[in-house]
């Protein structure tokens, strides 16, 4: 007792607890690491939804930009507090692989220049998110696959809905087949766009409303069969074609899947839709919406309802792709996941031009 006293009057007691061996562990032992996240184009995506998603993560921080906006940059580093070396623009951009601040860089472009700065970014020996669609077409696709792997960094596609456990539910039914086998999917996704100049009137620049919201009723119908489709027959129209004179504003096409199942799917920029319904040899499964960023939700045929919570689709995305890098895990959506859909995305494109139904 009189050491112990001797201890606690001369401070000694607290010092030794301060420097006890559990205490200097935890005082050493380094925060996890989030990784740090350059956004590449600073439009409407990365303004309104993922810088503020980015926000909400744990496991992945925004720490860069890409921009050829000086206005821009001024507002986002207000903003973000971001570093004045952590801004590039399209011309240094390659000078990005020498900053340890950054760890993914995350395409947001219009998609005819998705494989450019994917490439250039995989040079760089950053990881790559690439927002969907992919590319225009199945050799831009392969071209940023091997890029990223000849560099040994990941490839992941902006699939948000992948990463929605509403969707994950629907994967779940097509894999146990509570209800046998799908046979009959109708799938579809469009809005009513009223710009006339964006990138999505652009053939150039990789627009057509298939690429873009079509992906979405695509999409719908190969995880709904946990298939990939065989064949199918499109046709495109438009009814604005003083916009739409370059693209298709609208698109419906009909998949043949190897089981037998069948799926009729339409996208539009110019109706307002977002449903699915798989009907299944023994019931049927419901959702609308089916791809919103309000959220996703459904039923089935034996009364379940599907409607799980989400804070944030791009959250939840972002987190989970920068988890499976540091992990070394599989991504949810790698890069062969959106050259599946493009490669049905360019079937549909011949069908159009023949009039003919295309194997794929």
């Amino acid at each position: 007792m009189k050491k112990r006293e001797f201890l606690r009057n001369s401070g000694l007691l607290a010092a030794s607890a301060i420097f006890s061996p559990h205490v200097l562990l935890k005082a050493t032992t380094p925060a996890p690491k989030k990784l740090g996240v350059a956004l590449v184009g600073l439009g409407y995506y990365s303004t309104d939804l993922l810088a503020p998603a980015l926000q909400l993560t744990q496991n992945c921080e925004l720490r860069g930009i890409v921009s050829g906006t000086p206005s821009k940059v001024e507002i986002w580093q207000k903003k973000y507090g971001i570093k004045d070396k952590n801004v590039y623009n399209y011309q240094n951009f390659d000078q990005i692989g020498n900053n340890p601040d950054i760890d993914v860089i995350y395409v947001v472009l219009p998609p005819s220049m998705h494989r450019e700065y994917t490439v250039r970014g995989a040079k760089t020996g950053k990881h790559i998110w690439c927002e969907k669609p992919m590319a225009p077409s199945v050799a831009d696709c392969e071209a940023m696959i091997a890029e990223c792997q000849k560099n040994k960094v990941s490839l992941a596609i902006g699939y948000r809905c992948q990463h929605d456990p509403n969707i994950q539910h629907m994967m779940r039914i097509a894999k146990e087949l509570p209800f046998g086998k799908p046979r009959m999917i109708n799938s579809a996704a469009g809005y009513f766009d009223s710009r006339t100049t964006h990138w999505k009137q652009s053939k150039a620049m990789g627009g057509g409303v298939m690429g873009d919201m079509g992906v979405y009723a695509l999409e719908g119908a190969r995880l709904a069969t946990g298939e990939e489709p065989i064949s199918v027959m499109a046709q495109a129209s438009t009814t604005r074609p003083e916009i739409y004179h370059e693209v298709e504003e609208t698109m419906m096409f009909q998949l043949q899947f190897p089981s037998g199942a069948r799926a009729a799917c339409q996208t539009s920029y110019g109706i307002n839709m977002n449903h699915l319904r798989v009907d299944y040899e023994k019931g049927w499964l419901k959702m609308e919406p089916q791809s919103a960023y309000t959220g996703i939700n459904g039923s089935t045929s034996d009364g379940t309802i599907i409607k799980y919570a989400i804070e944030n689709q791009q959250a939840k995305q972002m987190d989970e792709d920068a988890m499976a890098i540091m992990k070394k895990t599989d991504l949810i959506a790698p890069g062969e996941e959106g050259l599946r859909d493009i490669r049905v995305v360019e079937a549909i494109y011949k069908s159009v031009a023949t009039g003919k139904e295309v194997k794929i």
